[in-house]
């Protein structure tokens, strides 16, 4: 499963909705993981600078509906900076992401809002594969299990969204959300993958830094706002 599809798992609540603390900034997450897909893909890659570009490594085609459409959107961005593209609702996954997990049978098309205003509640349809990915990740917090790239991707772009307590809070055994952050921190920094690799690698580092950078620029203006007024 990609990170992607399994990051949109974590931010569902039971009813099928993403959970309120993430509603607003769930773009910026589920960006991130799915250039993450594709970087892990070898369909782009990031320039060595401060703020690095995204440039297309290839177009060919990964065979997955979610990472096809996104690579084709991304195609006519190329030369853009990481953090404006995870900023662009225009590369939101989402619907292909829902789509993806509903033919997967893991999750179904449930009621819209009231008076069938908003958008259609997704809850799972088969538990089974976040009951999973929880299990894992705890395993990987408690140090019980080596992290896999997915594992310290999720795990910090949960960190980055300013939900990781809140969503793993059964998963983390316990621990505040100060410590889960350092040990998110400590995770990222220095895993190794089974050849030995770094997995807190460039890219993650860079996808880590557009984000916070991209959640600072869009909570400027109601910050603002709020002084202004």
């Amino acid at each position: 499963m990609l990170i992607v599809e399994e990051l949109h798992m974590l931010l569902l609540r039971p009813d099928g909705r993403v959970e309120t603390s993430v509603s607003v900034n769930r773009l910026y997450g589920e960006v991130a993981a799915v250039l993450t897909d594709l970087a892990l893909r070898g369909r782009i890659r990031l320039t060595e600078e401060r703020h690095p570009i995204v440039e297309i490594a290839s177009t060919e085609p990964t065979g997955h509906p979610v990472l096809d459409s996104t690579l084709d959107r991304i195609v006519h961005m190329r030369g853009k900076r990481l953090q404006s593209l995870i900023m662009r609702p225009k590369l939101d996954p989402l619907d292909v992401v829902v789509e993806s997990l509903v033919v997967q049978g893991v999750l179904i098309r449930g009621e819209r809002g009231f008076f069938g205003w908003g958008s259609a509640r997704t809850p799972e349809s088969d538990p089974a594969p976040e009951l999973v990915l929880r299990a894992r990740l705890a395993e990987v917090i408690a140090g019980t299990r080596e992290a896999t790239r997915a594992d310290l991707s999720l795990l910090s772009i949960l960190q980055n969204l300013g939900a990781a307590h809140a969503i793993l809070r059964e998963e983390c055994a316990g621990a505040s959300a100060k410590d889960l952050k350092a040990r998110i921190e400590e995770l990222v920094s220095g895993s190794t993958d089974a050849s030995g690799a770094v997995v807190g690698d460039a890219v993650a580092a860079a996808l880590n830094t557009a984000m916070a950078a991209a959640m600072m620029a869009a909570m400027t203006p109601a910050v603002v706002a709020a002084t202004v007024s």
